[in-house]
């Protein structure tokens, strides 16, 4: 079987899926009559209403009908947990990923386009080759602080929400030039920044993956 066939093959199991009951009450009944907006074909699942950004119906797995707590693995006192669902733990989760993602498109293509940090240890490095130069200088210890510091932020942040504090996923309230001031402005906004960061993530691993295979900087052929 080749590698088109494979991958044909794991699309319809995972289309599948979506038609089937799965054990232990992971996935629950799709919304009475309601179809996917992206699968027409489909069954929304529960809880895919429409009132989170960037929701098409999308999740032909069920993946946010899993019935698990993940307070549970949050918070360690049982009678302080208020509950997170899997839905809002996959959101919180995508959109840290949408935001990294941007961010890695920038700088992976301003790295090639000749920005460095200042120093000539820095000035042979390419993108593609940043992450061993950071390694073999040194350096990469720094940046791990600096992700430590933004996961303690992330995760406190999380710590909440599981003890029932109301936190929107993903939010942090940092808007400082005000852009999201009213609800029409922010809805947008939200709209925006998950269809920006999903095309970001699929960017990402495409320009990897062609600067790898080519081996030349950006434009990357």
């Amino acid at each position: 079987m080749n590698k088109f066939s494979v991958a044909c093959f794991a699309a319809l199991l995972g289309s599948s899926s979506a038609f089937q009951s799965s054990p232990a009450g992971r996935v629950g009944t799709a919304l009475a009559g309601k179809k996917s907006t992206s699968m027409p074909f489909l069954d929304v699942q529960p809880g895919l209403d429409g009132t989170l950004a960037g929701d098409v119906g999308f999740d032909p797995l069920g993946l946010s009908a899993i019935d698990f707590d993940f307070s549970k693995a949050i918070v360690p006192w049982e009678d302080s947990r208020k509950g997170v669902s899997a839905l809002y733990y996959m959101r919180e989760s995508e959109l840290k990923h949408c935001r990294l993602a941007m961010l890695a498109v920038v700088g992976y293509i301003a790295v090639d386009l000749g920005v460095r940090f200042p120093g000539v240890k820095y000035a042979a490095s390419s993108a593609l080759s940043a992450h061993d130069d950071m390694v073999a200088s040194g350096n990469m210890l720094v940046l791990l602080h600096f992700v430590m510091v933004l996961e303690l932020v992330s995760g406190a942040a999380i710590f909440d929400a599981a003890k029932g504090s109301g936190r929107k996923a993903g939010y942090f309230g940092f808007d400082p030039l005000g852009f999201g001031k009213d609800a029409a402005s922010f809805k947008r906004l939200e709209e925006n920044e998950i269809q920006n960061g999903r095309l970001a993530m699929l960017a990402f691993g495409g320009i990897i993956t062609q600067a790898v295979a080519t081996g030349k900087a950006f434009p990357y052929f």
